[in-house]
Formats: C-alpha cells, sequence, structure tokens
C-alpha cells in the first residue's frame, strides 16, 4: 500500500503574524487548509473539478497541538496526508515545521456535501479509491 505525504512550502508574512512577529494561532489553520488544497489539486481534484461535480468540503472537526511559534519571514512546510477515507468525509493528518523543527500538528476531519444542499454526500468513487490507496495508518 503506497502512503503519501504531501508538502506545501510558504512563507510566513507580517499579515500572518501579530504585533510581536509570531504567527496568530489561527493562521496555522489556514495554512494547513492551503496543504490539503494544493495536495487535492496535485491529484487533479482542484476548484474546476470541486465546482463542476457541485459538491464541496467543508471542515467538521479539527484538533491543533502547537510546539513552537513560527515567526515573521520564517520558511514554513506544512505537509497533509491521509489518514482515513469515509463515505462522505476525509480525515487529515498535517504538520508544519520550520526545517527539522516541529511547530504545529493536527488532524482535520473534512466533510464532503452537496453544492446546493450543504448536505452529506458520498465522496465521488474514482476519488474515494484514489484516496484510499494513499491512506496512512495510525503512528
Amino acid at each position: 500500500m503506497a502512503t503519501t505525504e504531501f508538502s506545501h512550502q510558504l512563507r510566513v508574512y507580517i499579515e500572518d503574524t501579530d504585533a510581536g512577529g509570531i504567527v496568530y494561532y489561527v493562521n496555522y489553520l489556514k495554512f494547513m487548509e492551503r496543504a490539503r488544497t494544493e495536495f487535492m489539486r496535485s491529484l487533479g481534484y482542484g476548484t474546476g473539478y470541486i465546482f463542476s461535480s457541485d459538491l464541496m468540503f467543508v471542515v467538521r472537526d479539527v484538533a491543533v497541538t502547537y510546539t513552537l511559534p513560527a515567526r515573521l519571514d520564517d520558511e514554513l512546510e506544512v505537509t497533509a496526508s491521509v489518514l482515513q477515507v469515509r463515505g462522505a468525509a476525509l480525515v487529515f493528518r498535517q504538520t508544519v515545521r520550520r526545517r527539522d523543527e516541529l511547530l504545529a500538528r493536527g488532524e482535520v476531519t473534512v466533510a464532503c456535501v452537496d453544492r446546493s444542499s450543504v448536505k452529506p454526500r458520498r465522496l465521488p468513487t474514482e476519488m474515494a479509491t484514489q484516496l484510499r490507496a494513499m491512506e496512512q495508518k495510525e503512528a
């Protein structure tokens, strides 16, 4: 079984920080969102696919542990890997690192919903199959 950890590089800008130049806690969620979005795009499920399939993904649950602060101008690596594929949801494991330092780690559950009704709907079969092949076991 193949496992895949997607990596997205970004830099911390002043808009991401508080007055002391430290990344504001909620912005780690934004960084994680960007990594998930780029991960899905890399698999062929960008916004064009999502919109044409009349679906969208919404965050249902999130748990983040912060270990070290990121600071203004840091270069960060944000990862996303598939922990679990459910009928209408995906669970991602994510990290934010500065070089070898773990700054934050989290688990994010996103629900697949119908774009019009915003009610849960099953993941498209092709997408679910591809993502299941990438599931990582709990570590």
